[in-house]
Parts: C-alpha cells; sequence; structure tokens
C-alpha cells in the first residue's frame, strides 16, 4: 500500500486536527487536486500539557466518514487504547497510525497490537519521542506479532536538548539503520513533525526522498494560521500542491549500463580506501594499547583531556581544509577516541601478562 508509484512518493496530507466538519472537510476537498493517496486527521490528540486542545474525540468520526464518501480519498487517525482502536474500525477508518508517546510506551503499543488481532487493517508506526531505535522496531514488531501485515515506520523527528532549527532533530543515521535492519518495512517521513515551521518542509522532504524514503506525511489546513494546534507548520493545501510539484522524484536504480559501469568503477575504490582505513585504525589501536601498558605500569589515568581537545581541535581544522564537516569529525574521532579509551582500559600491565 505505502510503496512509491512510477517513482512518486505515497503522499499523506490532512490537518494537524479535526477541528470542525467544514474545516475537515474543504481541506480534503482542496486536497484532492493534489492527488494524495491519504487523508490524515487527528482525532485524539495527546498533548504535552493539559489545558490546549486535544481534539475532537470520537464525534469527528463521522465527518472522515464523509470525506471518504465524498471525495474517494482514504482516511488515517492516531490510536494509542483499545477503546480507539475499535471505534476507528466501527467507522469504517482505512489506515491507522501509532503516535509517538505510544510508540515509546511498550504497554500502550501492545494494548494497540491486541486489539488488532485478526483484524488486517494497514497501520504506521512513528518514531518514539526519544532516540532509540529499539523502542521503535519493538513496537513494529509488536503490531506484526499481532498479525498485521501491512506495516510502515513514519520518522517524525526525535526530542533533543539545546537550540536546533528543528522542532525534532532529524538524526537521519536512526531511520537509516532501520531500514537496513527492516528492509521490508516502507520508510515515511513526517516532514511537519521533523520542521516544526513551514520554511523548511521542502527542504526536508526532498533530503528524505534522495534517501529512498518511500513517501510523505505533511500537514495542511484550510487555514493554518487560525489552526487549533501546530499551526507554525501546517500549509494550505494549495501550497502543498506547489510544494510537491517542487519535490525532484528520484529513482532508486536504472538499467543504464554506462552509469552501473562508473558506480562499480568508483565504488571498487571506496572499498579499496575503506579497506586502507581499516588497517590504519587497527594500526592506530595498537599503539593505544602500547600507551595503555605504559600508563598503568606508571599509574597514570586513561584519560587525558588536554590531550582529546588538542586532537579534536587539530582535526577540525585539518578536516575544513579537506571539506569535511566539524560534526563529522567530532563524530568520528569520538568514536575512535571511545574504541581507544576502551582498549587503555582493557590492557594488562606487563606484571600481569
Amino acid at each position: 500500500m505505502f510503496q512509491k508509484k512510477h517513482n512518486r512518493p505515497f503522499l499523506i496530507a490532512g490537518p494537524c486536527s479535526a477541528e470542525t466538519e467544514e474545516q475537515v472537510m474543504t481541506t480534503a476537498r482542496e486536497l484532492v487536486a493534489a492527488n494524495i493517496d491519504l487523508f490524515r486527521s487527528g482525532i485524539w490528540k495527546p498533548r504535552t500539557r493539559p489545558g490546549v486542545f486535544e481534539g475532537k474525540g470520537s464525534i469527528a468520526l463521522p465527518w472522515l466518514k464523509r470525506v471518504k464518501e465524498e471525495t474517494g480519498l482514504k482516511t488515517t487517525i492516531e490510536v494509542a487504547n483499545a477503546k480507539q482502536v475499535e471505534k476507528a474500525l466501527a467507522f469504517g477508518i482505512d489506515v491507522l497510525w501509532i503516535g509517538a508517546r505510544s510508540t515509546a510506551n511498550p504497554f500502550s503499543v501492545q494494548e494497540i497490537a491486541d486489539a488488532l488481532q485478526g483484524v488486517d487493517i494497514p497501520v504506521m508506526v512513528k518514531n518514539p519521542t526519544n532516540p532509540d531505535l529499539e523502542l521503535w522496531i519493538g513496537a513494529i514488531e509488536r503490531v506484526q506479532k499481532a498479525g498485521v501485515t501491512t506495516i510502515a515506520a513514519i520518522h517524525r523527528g526525535f526530542s533533543s536538548y539545546g537550540k536546533s532549527m528543528y522542532r525534532n532533530e532529524p538524526y537521519w543515521e536512526i531511520p537509516i539503520e532501520l531500514r537496513r535492519r527492516m528492509p521490508g518495512i516502507p520508510l515515511l517521513c513526517d516532514n511537519s513533525h521533523i520542521c516544526g515551521n513551514r520554511t523548511e518542509l521542502l527542504n526536508v522532504a526532498q533530503y528524505a526522498l534522495d534517501l529512498n524514503y518511500d513517501g510523505l506525511m505533511t500537514e495542511t489546513h484550510c487555514d493554518p494560521d487560525h489552526a487549533l494546534s501546530d499551526a507554525a507548520q501546517q500549509i494550505t493545501p494549495a501550497t502543498y500542491k506547489l510544494l510537491i510539484d517542487k519535490l525532484d522524484f528520484k529513482r532508486e536504480m536504472t538499467d543504464d549500463s554506462d552509469f552501473l559501469e562508473y558506480m562499480d568503477f568508483v565504488r571498487k575504490q571506496i572499498d579499496e580506501i575503506d579497506l586502507e582505513v581499516l588497517n590504519l585504525l587497527g594500526k592506530r589501536m595498537k599503539l593505544s594499547e602500547e600507551i595503555g601498558k605504559h600508563k598503568k605500569h606508571n599509574r597514570i589515568s586513561i584519560l587525558q583531556v588536554k590531550r582529546w581537545n588538542e586532537i579534536l581541535e587539530k582535526a577540525k581544522d585539518m578536516g575544513r581544509e579537506r571539506g569535511l564537516s566539524e560534526g563529522f569529525i567530532s563524530h568520528y574521532l569520538s568514536a575512535v577516541h571511545q574504541e581507544s579509551i576502551k582498549r587503555q582500559v582493557g590492557v594488562k600491565g606487563a606484571d600481569e601478562i
């Protein structure tokens, strides 16, 4: 269901929340022109703090039924417990999704999975709020064990501490690893919740498609400036259509022989460089073990902060000269440094050999 069609991503759009029947129907009718695959709308809205709009609840379900009847669009809503699953199924909702807060709680996911026993309805599972890949995979596996055969993962970004241009940090490496470990699960990007604003929606969507994501989930509203929830990140259906038209849809592969021959040539060079890097890292760790022996013999602490800062700052300068970002250098050398510390801590001194 969630697969690309002629390199075009699977498109999900609709308001963050169903606020009124008129708002839902107007948004849905305007989205028909964008040729979306699935109409989304929040019915029950789990909010961080009480006292804010938490959705219309069950009274909005007939509005989604009307959307399907009058526009032909299939519908999807978020569910967080067994009762919500039961009500969604009773009103003919076509696809369910499990939200980030629910994914973070195995008890909640299991309750939803138990309610889905014997009901093979498509289910989408958002990543948990915190950057925990195992929780995400565990939630998908619980739904699979309930007998659901059509499942997709939604990457909506992760909570982080500190200032950022994003509402939720993408941490692209996490969904990439999910895809590596679960290659049969379609991967969708919720660019609205990653961005938290309208200005970066196109860039994040394009980045996801460049990484071969299968689809996009984007919040749209007929009057986004007056939306009752997440107003800053919602766009009008007309703006949404313009966004989709600007996207560059990529093919996963081609059968062009010249392209394949060139790729094979370059990849062999990359493999050779990777082998060389691994050999050098092996030699580096041997030297770290030698240093560890001498530190242990002379009762010197393993961690040398001054030396580590010198290595890091020097590497950042040399990295910039070679077109390498500071973030990459920091991540790379931090991993090397941690392995070096581990080797030094575990080394045996001359008196133990």
